[in-house]
């Protein structure tokens, strides 16, 4: 195929080749050329144009396939357009003898279609360039259709369309030929043709004056006729056509009036009254229709009026939506009027009504749902329900006439019946989509809708009534506000009008219905309105036996209650089920002799009663088992099945009875019927065996003698069907977007589909998917599916030889109908057979023996071969499952054989078709059925079957079946991929255009191979580049297919080609595609386009972005496509089409691929994105008023700036998006939140506005979230202030985000000051909507939230500021105060536990942020304090603020704290497991009722954690001191906390002590803290962890609590091995690190315990007998501790977990492995540095809680780790500083070794012992080999050190260790580190000054004589540095300090050695000039040394200088030259030590 990329034909190369392969070669090379052509210089074109043109020309006599007689065609117009036009005319003349040859056969005539083709687009390119000669040309075109056939007539149309576009208005002499050519064609009977000449006519209409003036009405006519017969594609086309002609002729008469005078002005009436001919009188005309109305025979034809339906619809979109908003008016009466009663013709029949009334809604729905934005639609909702006013009117007068006669014949009533429906019911969805936004329309008394809508529920026709009730379900899914209202007053209205027939059923249909809504509205409704409605229901029951005049209505009203009420579901049905059970086990006869007794007794109108009645009970419980499915225990399900053989015997008379009975009884009998075959479908077909014979026969007979003559295949077979195999049955069963009116065409003629009115039970359950209402089929037909679908269970569950008689009845009854009902009572059998193979499969059972097989087969096997294709495809679906059920492969491979005998021998396409599908099928469950023979015989009949070119169809249904096997025989296909590729490829090059449903099966098959090849694709052999080629090839040629469903193939072919070898697919090519695609006319195609870019957004969004925009910047003038990408981008376009999209699913990819694009490149692109984001939500602010916001609270400053922040920027230029939906913009504001987290991970600039600035002057493209914070925060607002509560929960939500994220982002200009603060008003203004009182609860919960959150980022310091946004949480907080009783109606009750907790919650997160701050700056304070003496002031400059919040919560705290604490009893009730739930208050908790306890419970578990922390931060605040509640805390209305809490002595006899309260408190935080760490869910947030741990830490804070824990060991043991479980299960520091902190205040209380008991008892024993004092503490006597009961051992076991975790060295087990070296040393990260810090500290505590003997027994242990520790992490640092670890180590290890057990008389051996075995350990790390060069020496001298000055001098005393120590300060003394030496000098100088001789003098006699000789040594080596100077001074500090401890003797010689090294020190004058800075420094510290020993020894100082001259007048030259300075100097020198003393205290752990 490469050689085919050349601009030259290769004709080398194109001769070698076979004859198909020249064809894919050609195409190869057309397509090639096609991209080249444009890019080619022109002289390059000019030079090989002649050869060119010649072999494009010979190409047409080569017959070309359709798709590449349309790319030679193309090119050779680009050629001549691009190169010389000279040989044109000589090109066209050769076209023109073609098409004029007189040759007729079939083999040329591809090359006469080329020529046509060829002329078309030569002129549409060329135009006007060609002159005069097109009239010749169209003559000679014209001539040649007289006698074309289909193909012929279909391609001439498309050419004459493409002249007339090149030509533009110089065609008008060939416009009225073409224009009668066309009028034929739009008739013709192929219907492809038909679609050809309205695109021909519509491209006429554009120039052709006269089809939208003079000829109007005859344009109008055909386009009727064509309607006729016609398909969906000509319906779309044609409907087109109509709808623009008909626009253009109103919209034009300005422009054409003045130059044509004979031209008819035509007004909006005409228009409308010309399409309502058409919909009401078909296409008989208007002189004809007059007769025959007359004569009363004639009827709409189906298809005119669908197809005039969708002219309606093209007609007004393409006026456009303010056309529409203007003109609503007259539009809706026109509409509406087609139903009216001055039709009567077009409603004669209630089916023709139900056609005629979707037509109408669709027309409403289409126009007025899709076109116009809300506030038009606020409009016309108010037009609407002036309408519904006006009928209203007519029907009263009707009903209110005073003559009796007039008042029975209550026709004048229901004229207006169909009106009212469609009004009502297009109201009702306006509505539904409006959402809360239509709130104030509602609200608005001068419309009054929701009086309109009750006002007609009294209709006298049913369908109105019902319609009525359906439309409030709809306003009240859509404001839920509303529902308990509705419920209440049509509950009122239902028993005031108890007597009314009308009233009862048309309120209990609007009770219904609301209760249908329940569950679509989240708030639900008060628990209470079940029993109203119960009770209600009971009462229509019981009474309706009083009143025959009404009792059939009461019944049925009663028992459509009841089944109402089932679907709120188990929470409230359960109260009110034995009451049902009772009500439904007295509506049947006890026993069959009763039966017997009622049938003797009665009457019609009785039976009528009776029939009605039990039908409803019925559909209650089928109902109740539906929706309560959690309540069907056995005892319920045995209570159920008393009446069920009573309801199956009255099932088996109901024969007898309507023979009986008349006529009248049919409809009930029916209903019933229906109804109790839905129930025992849902019921388990164990319970009602004792009836499957029984039921059987009737379900037989019912399959079998059918009531009606109706063709019920349509809805009973599709879901049978695979949905794959429903594409091979055309457009109709596919979804479109007509399918709402397309759907009566696929019924028979005498039904045109549901309706509501067949069945009213329908009204509360949930509508199918896709539909807005449900629609019921009529009850003849759902009697039959409802058959089917029992059928299917029973089936397979009876007995076998059941199962053979069952079967030959149904054969026989096949057998003996005839025609037309024959096929009938076939299909029913069938789809009630398959749907029983189906529940076989499900349940793994098996068919049966042979004999049952045979009958099955035989069955299957005759609607094989019936005529409806329907059924062909349901029954090669039901031999497929067969074959599964039976799984035995020489059954399937018989069924096989059986469809290939047939295929080889059968010529009729019914048979071929049939079998054909089912070969394909039976792979579809047998997966490959695994012979490669049979795979090799399936597909080479299915390859003689789709070349098969007399019988499209065959051709479609063998490629399909070829698909399935394809798809379906995986890796065994690949032997036949080539030659089907090729197969694919040669049929798509060759099949007509016009048969579209062969290329969709080839698309399909192309799909599947795709699939099969998978990633192999992406490889590179001559093999696989030749498949990739002809994939490539074979999509680029359905992407030209005019079909769009091939269309929507070839992108998802691409799509999967894109997925496996994403480098060979052209990218922008597929994008342009795309984008032409993006707002085709068919949902399918639209989907096939989101799918596919959702899958390459996710790749390269950004590639695909730039195409989009790049393609519509080149912009090809043949597309415009209906969004604006240029300015948008696809982004834009995306949101565009997400507005007006109806389709859920494609709504939903297109989210998703938003999603995606805005995670790849919101960063890169933010502007864009914050922009397209702002446009959406800009529409909030224009729909809103300033006045919803409420300003009249704040003072008058406050009123300046919230109502500035509300201006709009309504006077913008036109927004891109006009109007968008609320859904659109709530998907906008989350997309905000979006653009803020990719922010947040993309890195710190976003958020910091210094370093934003700056990157941004570096590259002005950069961009930066913090840059948009105005705009961020002016879209919360918008949206946070909407009327959509949906997006105002957004808007609060991205407020809330935005408020987290930037409060800490300080504002440069102002330091001290954060960037949010300058929106403080804007924050306000936002917030103040959420608290008004008609506010829904989670609106006003997310409010708190955000409160919350904004008080406690700390970003408004002043407290005046801070009261705005406080005093809304004032405000609810007195709402809480009300308690629940106070709650408003409205909602279900656990909405306002919702409500109370979110503000307890809030005012929780508030109060302990304010504690936490003002802990954090005492702290600081005393820190300053430490530091330097600070004055008073700046202490209270800091405490301000944040004591400031935490004064406003002051006020509140009394109420407070008793409202978190009643929270948490609630929440501690509820967390208790099931078994307890008798135990809980029968009346509910403080904050939620007993009946919503599982839908409290959510509230509880999202709000607890911080209620818990702020209820303990408020105890140990308050020191567990008991406040009388009476004192300083408002009383409130009622005693808010339960019994437990510390209640008024009123209220309960006894009154508990407050030792008691404070238990009971201190015992439900720790056990709610206790019960949730012990098993915190793995969804567990991080947050409520934290809270739990910080809660525990705060209690045990304060000594009361610690009193309590200390003194219960169970209790201290149980909370450490939780937290021991915790840290075990929880990897974050932050939870670990707090619960180490928990844990070292528990040992804190044990301490205290075991301290006071130890003080105690010395007290109490008196001194005397001191001897035999009891133990205290763990270990007693013995030493033991017991695992389990210790605290102690529980206490090593977590802190040995934490050390484990972080230093795996310590684990003695894992040192032997080889997988932990112990000689490497590491640093750990900070975290793990904290959490071994953290665990050493309690280690140490550890001894202090246990007896003598017990800390003998703990002590190894916390030995080895402390030291392993240090042994593990002393590791040199840079600057000499020691590692946390080894800091707190050394810490740990002090205290430990001054431990008073060390002394203990009991233990001190056993501690001196041990001691020195661990003083041996830590010389041993030394002696380890090789380690030296890592190890610290410092550290491990200053541990030897704390040794010496820790422990009591035996320990180290001991010769051997004595030496080791000595040793090891002599090494480190030689050290070449300075810093080393210096610590070493520092640690000796601590040891010489020890107090116990016995332990200093040794190392004085070892070590002071190298000291004096290393300083002795620096008189030479002067200092180099600071480090060198410090170790000397360091080093004289020592020789000072031995000096002043030294015996008197010794003294004088130690001072003699001393003096002359520091008088060496000393520089004279001109030395000290020049010297170093380190040498100056030893000069003046040498000297000040100097000065202070003088004096004190001065004996020996003076003897000194005498033996010395010259030392004496060095001496002597210094004092003199520094005495002017001296006194500067000695403060200098007073300072030095100073400083080096801080080092010391840093690190001074003895």
């Amino acid at each position: 195929m490469e050689l085919a990329h050349s601009l030259l034909l290769n004709e080398e190369a194109y001769n070698q080749l076979g004859e198909f392969e020249k064809a894919e070669f050609i195409f190869e090379w057309l397509q090639f050329l096609e991209k080249l052509l444009p890019v080619t210089s022109r002289a390059d074109i000019r030079e090989n144009q002649k050869k060119l043109v010649e072999q494009l020309t010979s190409l047409l006599n080569n017959s070309p396939g359709p798709p590449t007689r349309r790319l030679l065609a193309k090119n050779l117009a680009v050629l001549y357009s691009t190169g010389d036009t000279f040989s044109v005319y000589q090109t066209i003349d050769k076209c023109n003898e073609l098409i004029r040859s007189k040759d007729d056969s079939p083999s040329y005539l591809p090359t006469k279609l080329a020529a046509v083709v060829c002329l078309g687009y030569l002129y549409k390119k060329l135009g006007r360039i060609l002159g005069n000669s097109f009239t010749d040309i169209v003559g000679n075109v014209l001539k040649a259709m007289k006698n074309a056939e289909s193909q012929g007539r279909y391609e001439i149309m498309l050419s004459l369309q493409n002249i007339l576009n090149g030509l533009g208005a110089a065609a008008v002499p060939c416009h009225r030929d073409i224009y009668k050519a066309a009028r034929s064609c739009l008739m013709d009977r192929s219907m492809a043709v038909r679609c050809a000449a309205a695109k021909c006519l519509l491209e006429l209409q554009n120039e052709a004056v006269f089809m939208w003036s003079t000829d109007l009405d005859s344009v109008v006519t055909l386009c009727f006729k064509s309607f006729e017969g016609s398909n969906y594609d000509v319906r779309l086309a044609v409907s087109k056509l109509l709808g623009t002609v008909l626009a253009r002729a109103l919209t034009s008469k300005q422009t054409t009036a003045s130059t044509r005078h004979n031209f008819r002005r035509i007004s909006l009436e005409e228009v409308m009254e010309l399409l309502g001919t058409g919909f009401l009188r078909g296409s008989c005309g208007f002189l004809r229709a007059s007769g025959d109305m007359l004569k009363g025979t004639s009827s709409v034809s189906r298809d005119v009026r669908v197809g005039v339906t969708q002219a309606y619809v093209v007609f007004v979109s393409t006026l456009g939506a303010q056309w529409l908003e203007r003109n609503f008016s007259a539009f809706l009466s026109h509409i509406l009027d087609l139903v009216s009663q001055s039709h009567p013709k077009a409603i004669q029949s209630q089916m023709d009504a139900i056609g005629c009334r979707r037509c109408v809604s669709f027309i409403l729905r289409a126009t007025v749902g899709g076109l116009l934005g809300e506030k038009a639609q606020i409009a016309a909702a108010k037009e609407i329900c002036q309408t519904i006013w006006r009928l209203k009117k007519v029907v009263d007068a009707a009903m209110s006439d005073s003559n009796l006669e007039a008042r029975i014949s209550t026709t004048d009533a229901t004229v207006s019946q169909h009106v009212l429906v469609c009004a009502l019911q297009e109201l009702g969805s306006l509505i539904h989509g409006l959402g809360t936004t239509a709130a104030p329309l509602l609200q608005d008394s001068s419309t009054g809708i929701l009086e309109a809508v009750i006002s007609v529920i009294l209709h006298p026709s049913i369908s109105v009534r019902l319609t009525a009730a359906w439309c409030l379900r709809c306003i009240a899914v859509a404001l839920p506000s509303c529902v308990s209202l509705l419920l209440d007053r049509c509950i009122e209205r239902l028993s005031a009008l108890k007597s009314s027939p009308e009233a009862v059923t048309g309120y209990s249909f609007a009770v219904a219905a609301l209760l249908g809504a329940v569950k679509h509205c989240p708030l639900g409704i008060p628990h209470g309105k079940g029993k109203v409605i119960m009770t209600v229901a009971e009462d229509l029951l019981c009474s309706a036996s009083q009143n025959s005049r009404i009792s059939l209505q009461r019944t049925q009203a009663g028992w459509l209650l009841i089944a109402a009420l089932m679907t709120l579901g188990p929470a409230v049905v359960q109260h009110h089920l034995p009451r049902m059970l009772l009500l439904w086990k007295y509506i049947f006869p006890s026993s069959p002799k009763d039966l017997e007794m009622e049938k003797t007794r009665g009457d019609s109108f009785t039976w009528q009663v009776t029939l009605e009645s039990r039908a409803g009970a019925l559909c209650a419980i089928r109902s109740f088992v539906s929706h309560c499915a959690g309540l069907l225990t056995d005892e319920v399900v045995q209570r159920l099945l008393p009446p069920l053989p009573s309801a199956v015997d009255l099932l088996t008379q109901l024969s007898s009875i309507y023979k009986s009975y008349g006529n009248s009884l049919k409809t009930p009998s029916t209903v019933y019927r229906h109804k109790l075959y839905e129930l025992l479908a849902v019921l388990p077909p164990k319970t009602y065996e004792g009836s499957f014979c029984a039921v059987l026969k009737e379900l037989v007979a019912d399959l079998t003698v059918p009531d009606s003559q109706i063709d019920a295949s349509t809805f009973l077979l599709p879901p049978l069907c695979h949905e794959n195999d429903l594409l091979l049955l055309g457009p109709l069963l596919q979804e479109t977007d007509h399918r709402f009116i397309e759907e009566q065409l696929l019924l028979g003629n005498n039904i045109a589909g549901g309706s509501l009115e067949y069945d009213p039970y329908s009204i509360y359950e949930k509508v199918a998917k896709g539909d807005s209402i449900p629609k019921p089929l009529p009850p003849v037909l759902s009697v039959v599916s409802a058959a089917t679908r029992l059928f299917g269970v029973m089936f397979s569950h009876v007995a076998e030889s059941h199962r053979l008689q069952v079967l030959e009845q149904l054969l026989n009854s096949i057998k003996q109908t005839k025609g037309s009902r024959q096929q009938i009572v076939q299909l029913n059998v069938v789809s009630a057979f398959s749907t029983s193979l189906k529940c076989l499969a499900n349940c793994k059972g098996s068919l049966g023996p042979e004999e049952i097989r045979r009958s099955a087969l035989t069955l299957v096997m005759g609607a094989l071969e019936s005529n409806n294709p329907l059924l062909r495809c349901a029954a090669a679906e039901c031999l497929a499952r067969l074959a599964q059920v039976v799984s035995d492969s020489a059954f399937t491979a018989g069924l096989a054989q059986v469809s290939f005998d047939k295929l080889k021998s059968a010529r009729d396409v019914v048979s071929r078709t049939g079998h054909s599908l089912a070969l394909g099928c039976l792979y579809r469950y047998l997966g490959g059925i695994g012979s490669t023979q049979h795979l090799n015989a399936c597909v080479g009949i299915l390859y003689t079957l789709s070349q098969d070119s007399t019988s499209p169809d065959v051709q479609a249904w063998a490629l399909h079946s070829l698909s399935l096997i394809v798809d379906l025989s995986g890796p065994l296909y690949h032997v036949h991929v080539e030659p089907t590729l090729s197969l694919v490829l040669m049929l798509l090059l060759t099949v007509p255009p016009a048969y579209a449903e062969v290329h969709q099966s080839l698309g399909r098959c192309l799909n599947a191979l795709i699939t099969t090849l998978g990633p192999e694709l992406q490889g590179s052999s001559a093999t696989v580049s030749a498949l990739r080629t002809s994939c490539l090839l074979g999509c680029a040629v359905m992407q030209d297919n005019p079909d769009c469903l091939v269309q929507a193939q070839a992108i998802s072919c691409l799509q999967q080609l894109h997925m496996f070898a994403p480098r060979h697919v052209n990218l922008s090519s597929l994008v342009s595609c795309l984008c032409v695609n993006l707002c085709s006319s068919y949902l399918l195609l639209r989907r096939a386009v989101v799918a596919c870019l959702r899958q390459l957004v996710q790749r390269e969004a950004a590639e695909v972005s730039e195409y989009a925009v790049a393609l519509i910047k080149e912009s090809r003038e043949d597309f415009t496509p209906d969004v604006n990408i240029r300015e948008i981008g696809l982004e834009g376009a995306l949101l565009g089409l997400l507005d007006k999209e109806l389709d859920q699913r494609l709504c939903q990819d297109i989210k998703e691929t938003l999603t995606h694009m805005l995670t790849s490149m919101a960063v890169e692109k933010l502007s864009f994105w914050l922009k397209l984001c702002k446009d959406v939500l800009a529409a909030s602010a224009d729909f809103n008023t300033i006045t919803s916001v409420d300003t009249t609270q704040e003072e008058e400053t406050a009123k300046v700036d919230d109502a500035s922040v509300l201006k709009s920027d309504s006077d913008e230029r036109f927004h891109p998006f006009s109007n968008p939906r609320w859904s659109t913009r709530v998907f906008a504001a989350d997309c905000v939140c979006k653009i803020i987290s990719q922010c947040e991970n993309a890195g710190s600039a976003h958020f910091d506005v210094t370093l934003a600035q700056e990157r941004k002057q570096r590259d002005s493209r950069d961009d930066f979230l913090v840059l948009h914070l105005a705009d961020l925060i002016r879209m919360a607002f918008m949206a946070a202030t909407d009327h959509s509560d949906q997006l105002r929960l957004s808007g609060l939500q991205t407020l809330l985000i935005v408020v987290r994220k930037f409060a800490a982002v300080p504002e440069p200009e102002f330091p001290g000051h954060v960037i949010l603060e300058q929106y403080q008003a804007n924050v306000g203004a936002a917030l103040r909507p959420a608290f008004a009182p008609e506010t829904p609860p989670d609106v006003t919960a997310k409010a708190c939230q955000v409160c919350s959150a904004w008080i406690a980022s700390g970003v408004v310091s002043d407290l005046n500021d801070l009261r705005r946004v406080h005093q809304l949480l004032v405000s609810s907080l007195i709402k809480v105060q009300a308690g629940k009783e106070a709650q408003s109606q409205q909602y279900n009750e656990s909405t306002s536990t919702m409500e109370i907790l979110a503000v307890l919650k809030a005012w929780a997160e508030v109060y302990i942020v304010a504690v936490e701050k003002q802990k954090n700056q005492s702290d600081a304070h005393n820190h300053c304090l430490k530091i330097a003496n600070s004055t008073e002031e700046s202490y209270r400059d800091v405490t301000s603020s944040a004591s400031g919040v935490l004064d406003l919560v002051q006020a509140d705290l009394g109420t407070l704290s008793k409202l978190w604490l009643a929270a948490l009893q609630d929440f501690a009730l509820l967390t208790l497991p099931s078994e307890y739930a008798s135990q809980l208050p029968a009346e509910g908790g403080t904050f939620y009722t007993a009946e919503t306890i599982e839908n409290a419970r959510p509230h509880y578990y999202n709000s607890w954690a911080l209620i818990l922390y702020a209820a303990a931060l408020w105890l140990t605040s308050t020191g567990f001191v008991i406040v009388d509640p009476d004192e300083g805390v408002t009383n409130l209305s009622r005693p808010v906390t339960p019994t437990t809490m510390c209640q008024d002595s009123s209220t309960r006899p006894l009154v508990k002590s407050p030792e008691d309260v404070n238990t009971d408190r201190f015992h439900l935080i720790l056990g709610i803290s206790v019960e949730f760490l012990c098993s915190p869910r793995s969804d567990a947030a991080m947050e409520n962890i934290i809270a739990c741990l910080r809660a525990l830490q705060a209690l045990f804070d304060v000594p009361w609590p610690r009193s309590k824990i200390g003194g219960d060991q169970e209790l201290g043991v149980e909370l450490l091995n939780v937290l021991h479980r915790l840290i075990l299960t929880r990897e974050s520091p932050d939870i670990q690190l707090a619960a180490l902190e928990v844990v070292r205040l528990i040992l804190f209380a044990a301490q205290e315990h075991v301290k006071e008991k130890r003080r105690s008892a010395e007290v109490d024993d008196g001194a005397a007998e001191k001897e035999t004092l009891p133990e205290f503490g763990e270990g007693k006597d013995t030493g033991g501790l017991v695992p389990g009961k210790s605290l102690v051992f529980a206490t090593l076991e977590l802190c040995v977990c934490i050390l484990v975790r972080q230093l795996p060295q310590l684990n003695p087990k894992l040192t032997c492995s080889p997988a932990v070296h112990s000689g490497k040393h590491l640093l750990l990260p900070e975290d793990g540095s904290r959490l071994v810090v953290a665990a050493l500290v309690i280690l140490s505590d550890v001894p202090a809680i246990c007896s003598p003997e017990g800390s003998v027994s703990v002590l190894p242990t916390i030995l080895y780790l402390i030291i392993g520790v240090l042994k593990e992490t002393a590791v040199k640092l840079q600057d000499g500083q020691l590692p946390l670890t080894v800091a707190a180590s050394l810490q740990a290890l002090r205290g430990l070794l001054s431990s008073p057990m060390a002394r203990a008389e009991k233990s001190r051996t056993a501690w001196t012992d041990l001691l020195r075995s661990a003083l041996v350990t830590v010389l041993d790390c030394w002696d380890q080999d090789g380690l030296l060069r890592e190890l610290d020496e410092v550290s491990l001298l200053t541990a030897i050190t704390v040794f010496v000055m820790s422990t009591s001098p035996e320990v180290t005393t001991v010769e051997c260790l004595q030496k080791r120590c000595i040793e090891k300060f002599k090494i480190t003394l030689d050290s070449k580190d300075p810093l080393v030496q210096c610590k070493c000098y520092q640690l000796l100088h601590s040891i010489f000054q020890h107090p116990h001789k016995t332990v200093s003098y040794p190392y004085i006699h070892s070590l002071a004589p190298s000291i004096v000789g290393k300083l002795q040594e620096t008189e030479k080596a002067k200092p180099e540095n600071a480090a060198e100077l410090q170790v000397i001074q360091e080093g004289i500090k020592v020789v000072t300090a031995l000096t002043a401890t030294a015996e008197e003797e010794h003294r004088a010689g130690l001072v003699a050695c001393l003096l002359p090294i520091l008088i060496s020190f000393l520089l004279d004058e001109n030395a000290l000039v020049s010297a170093t800075n380190s040498a100056k420094n030893l000069h003046e510290f040498a000297l000040q040394n100097l000065m202070q020993i003088g004096p004190q020894y001065s004996s020996v100082f003076k003897k000194l200088m005498a033996s010395s001259p010259t030392m004496k007048a060095r001496l002597e030259s210094a004092v003199k030259g520094n005495q002017e300075s001296i006194k500067v100097k000695t403060a200098k020198h007073a300072k030095n030590p100073g400083r080096s003393s801080s080092i010391q205290l840093k690190t001074n752990f003895l």
